[in-house]
């Protein structure tokens, strides 16, 4: 069932949806050389503490999961896409991390994500993060009243082939309120036109996810949780979640 938010319930996720972006921001500040990825969660768990939020990641049990999740923070490097757990790996000059966080707070929850480099960047890393980048403003720019939810995704997976990039077909954004995971379901390739139509309260995590060798093709790890590419080519993972409004779109997780 598609739940559609008042005025003040937009107004109490964009709440938690702040607590999310300064967790975000932690974590990247906290990252470097050295560093491992549950230092990365700690600073972000700092945060949700301090605003009194809790995490919808930890403790997350879906059915495709053998255990719950086990961090606030999901934390992939270079060929993972999604879903990294955060462990005692440090990280390396070159290394691409993209990290995923969400809360929730007062009964509300925000969902967000984004990819940095660490140290000198590798080759084609840039270009990737901007395609990235790129697909997720497309795909806010399409969530406007009237439009239909085929179009934001046919507005990232434009981006997807343009850039030559792979996304991993069984993945995409979500309807998010009260719970992490609210129906509609938004993949990352579409038809325009197709779909619900768009209406003011609606409110989507939107997040391109895409791999630099062109596949679409995934693995998951031994922790049944962690994606990677199938060929070892890069990934990157850009979210926010995004409210639809008669003004138009209203982005939930900026900082």
């Amino acid at each position: 069932m598609v739940e559609i938010k008042s005025d003040a319930e937009l107004d109490a996720m964009r709440e938690a949806g702040r607590v999310v972006a300064r967790a975000l921001a932690a974590a990247r500040e906290a990252a470097g050389v050295g560093v491992s990825l549950r230092e990365l969660d700690e600073a972000a768990r700092a945060v949700l503490d301090e605003a009194g939020a809790t995490s919808p990641f930890l403790g997350y049990h879906p059915s495709f999961a053998p255990t719950p999740f086990p961090a606030v923070i999901c934390a992939s490097v270079n060929d993972a896409i999604v879903h990294g757990i955060p462990d005692d790996y440090r990280l390396r000059d070159g290394d691409l991390v993209s990290v995923d966080c969400g809360a929730r707070l007062d009964g509300w929850t925000g969902d967000s994500a984004l990819t940095f480099g660490v140290g000198t960047p590798r080759a084609g890393d840039t270009e990737l993060m901007d395609a990235t980048r790129e697909a997720l403003a497309a795909g806010i720019a399409a969530a406007v009243v009237g439009n239909r939810l085929g179009d934001i995704s046919h507005a990232i997976g434009g981006v997807v082939r343009a850039a030559r990039c792979g996304t991993p077909t069984d993945f995409g954004g979500h309807g998010i309120g009260r719970q992490m995971h609210e129906d509609p379901p938004v993949p990352n390739r579409g038809r325009p036109r197709r779909g619900m139509p768009l209406r003011h309260g609606l409110v989507l995590a939107i997040e391109p996810m895409l791999m630099a060798g062109g596949r679409d093709g995934y693995r998951t790890d031994a922790d049944g949780w962690t994606l990677r590419t199938t060929d070892g080519s890069r990934a990157a993972h850009f979210e926010h979640t995004v409210a639809i409004t008669e003004e138009g779109p209203r982005i939930l997780t900026a900082p």
